[in-house]
């Protein structure tokens, strides 16, 4: 039988919708593009917490390197060489330039939630 975490399936919920807020209706040089980036890899890993019964530890590595294998796919334009460059949710989604910055931002939010819960152990 497999069990649902709902309190991680709420904060998922919970970042989802402040992430599609950010989306939609801020066009900045912070927020959108760095706090975004840094929101959405503590998303992934509160989906994969939710429905994954293992060590908090390994789901944040899982996470983040799904976010960098995102962000390689960015660097090798994979949208265009599947010629899927055209799909404009795609591009929301996967989005389309590599950036530093963005490795940054992913590596920040997973330490974040990696600290958060080490320190409730203590």
């Amino acid at each position: 039988m497999k069990i649902i975490k709902i309190k991680y399936l709420i904060i998922s919920c919970v970042i989802l919708i402040i992430e599609i807020t950010i989306a939609l209706f801020v066009n900045d040089q912070f927020i959108r593009p760095i706090f975004g980036d840094y929101l959405a890899s503590i998303l992934v890993f509160y989906l994969f917490a939710t429905f994954l019964k293992t060590d908090l530890n390994k789901i944040a590595i899982l996470s983040l390197l799904i976010s960098y294998t995102i962000e390689f796919l960015q660097y090798i334009h994979i949208l265009e060489l599947l010629h899927l460059d055209k799909i404009k949710i795609l591009n929301i989604l996967l989005g389309n330039s590599f950036s530093w910055t963005d490795m940054l931002a992913y590596t920040l939010g997973i330490m974040s939630v990696v600290l958060i819960h080490n320190y409730k152990k203590i």
